[in-house]
């Protein structure tokens, strides 16, 4: 099956959030509010445009969403930009099939071209590490809430994009998240 991956316009924006809403549906560790967050960080400060990817079959049916926003990791005074990826959507009859892998890795690609060094994300232990996803801990980072430690990941798109960048990430506000 042929995908385009391609960016988010205003007209799938819709479509989008069905997916992401039918996508969460049956997934225990949801709160099921995924696709209003997308839509919440659609008009946050933290949006970046060309981060949200849509794959797209030949028929032009969505399949798949992905979104990077902006976030920093704040300590000893210091605070780093990086990027969350949250959330990647499939549709249930479009999963198992790379959707989610080739938008996550043509993510991490124009992230990297847009400049930025790294992707923190919470997610299934065995599913991120194919990508080069390693637990926060390992990096001196953490979450400003708990979750098991194999849950929090990062990846650093460039050689050391997270040496000596140690800290607590923070969300922008429309996570909700204090």
């Amino acid at each position: 099956m042929k995908m385009t991956i391609r960016k988010e316009e205003e007209k799938d924006h819709k479509k989008v959030f069905s997916l992401v809403e039918e996508a969460f549906r049956d997934m225990e560790h949801s709160d099921h509010q995924e696709q209003f967050l997308v839509e919440k960080l659609r008009l946050s400060d933290a949006f970046i445009p060309e981060l949200s990817l849509v794959a797209e079959d030949e028929n032009g049916e969505i399949a798949g969403h992905i979104l990077f926003t902006k976030i920093t990791i704040e300590g000893d005074g210091e605070s780093f930009q990086s990027l969350a990826l949250a959330p990647v959507s499939v549709k249930p009859e479009f999963q198992n099939l790379g959707i989610g892998a080739k938008l996550i890795l043509q993510g991490h690609h124009i992230a990297k071209e847009l400049g930025y060094e790294s992707v923190i994300l919470i997610g299934h232990e065995n599913y991120y590490p194919r990508f080069g996803y390693k637990k926060t801990s390992n990096f001196g980072i953490s979450f400003p809430f708990d979750i098991p430690e194999e849950n929090g990941m990062a990846i650093e798109l460039v050689k050391d994009g997270l040496k000596n960048k140690k800290g607590v990430v923070k969300y922008p506000q429309e996570f909700g998240i204090d």
